[in-house]
């Protein structure tokens, strides 16, 4: 099928649009009744290995919700496996490593990633969504190599990255051969995805937050700038997303990307002003999803205004949506960032 709906597109190249489009991150199922009832049946992986149902929890949220955009549904850990990661995604704890990285000899063991070999079920679903479902762009997305080395060194989620950190500066030679693996990986992944038909990519850095800047600029910027240079062959807009990484915006702003996802304690307003002109997404915060409609309303308006104010801004959340979020009011606040960023712009314009 064609894409009707291009606006995120628009966007993520600074073209003007007729108002701000939507997505949320985790859009795709955790608070959707109908995708509760289809996990009390298959966990996140079993949903991910049968294409059409995982089509269909794609596709859900913008049946329900009309946002501009899909994200497949999948895991950043998902392409794992094909390297020979131990990996299980456990509910309530998230993804857990039985053989973590130790060593230089645990890195040379990793495997070189297939996507045709080792998610060919991934392949299926962006084919079945792009070919014959989805009428707005397709967003498909990998985790970054820090994200995803965090998982692989720590053996599961950390709050602290103690062992990530300490391995990153003691083990030089091992962490600089662990993240052009991983940068492999993800090159490939992602060139199949578009090749598949995703029409916009988003690369997690997740837990990047967890560093200083000096320390991204020689352990991660470099491996980060390889990754999106050789993915700006794919022609697609390249989007780059952490949690409490705002001290890293600029360092994000000089990497060959469209896009710099801002979480909730950057706003938009101060992003421009430390010199972000390129696209912005963002960066409403989730926790006020369960709050008054009246203060939801206030801050959505205030979030829309800043990014009408500069060409380029995609809405979205500082962070994914949780359980406890009626859907009725993502459908609600897609329809207010609508409305009313289209009359900021009609304004605008005359």
């Amino acid at each position: 099928m064609k894409i009707k709906n291009d606006t995120l597109l628009r966007a993520a190249r600074g073209q003007q649009v007729e108002h701000t489009p939507v997505w949320f991150m985790r859009q795709a199922g955790r608070s959707q009744p109908e995708y509760r009832e289809i996990k009390k049946k298959y966990s996140l992986e079993e949903i991910t290995h049968q294409p059409e149902l995982c089509a269909y929890v794609t596709k859900l949220p913008v049946d329900n919700y009309n946002v501009d955009a899909a994200i497949l549904y999948k895991d950043i850990v998902t392409p794992l496996p094909g390297m020979g990661v131990d990996v299980k995604i456990k509910a309530g704890i998230g993804p857990v490593i039985s053989n973590p990285i130790r060593s230089v000899a645990d890195v040379e063991k990793l495997q070189e990633f297939n996507p045709e070999e080792h998610v060919p079920f991934v392949l299926e679903t962006i084919k079945i969504l792009t070919k014959e479902q989805l009428t707005v762009p397709l967003i498909g997305f990998a985790g970054a190599p820090f994200t995803l080395a965090s998982y692989m060194i720590e053996g599961g989620p950390s709050k602290s990255y103690n062992k990530t950190k300490a391995f990153m500066v003691s083990e030089p030679q091992a962490w600089f051969a662990l993240m052009d693996k991983l940068a492999d990986m993800i090159i490939t992944d992602i060139k199949a995805q578009v090749q598949g038909g995703a029409s916009a990519i988003q690369i997690f850095d997740s837990w990047v937050g967890a560093l200083n800047v000096e320390d991204y600029r020689i352990y991660i910027k470099p491996i980060m700038t390889r990754i999106f240079s050789e993915l700006r062959e794919t022609g697609v807009p390249l989007i780059t997303f952490g949690v409490g990484a705002s001290h890293l915006a600029n360092e994000w702003h000089d990497l060959p990307v469209d896009v710099v996802g801002l979480d909730w304690r950057l706003s938009i307003e101060e992003a421009r002003q430390r010199g972000i002109t390129k696209t912005v997404q963002g960066n409403l915060d989730p926790s006020y999803l369960i709050g008054s409609w009246d203060e939801i309303e206030k801050r959505a308006k205030r979030i829309v205004e800043q990014g009408v104010a500069h060409p380029g801004h995609i809405f979205n959340l500082g962070h994914g949506v949780f359980p406890e979020v009626d859907p009725d009011v993502l459908k609600r606040l897609t329809d207010l960032v609508h409305t009313y960023s289209r009359e900021l712009i009609s304004q605008k314009s005359n």
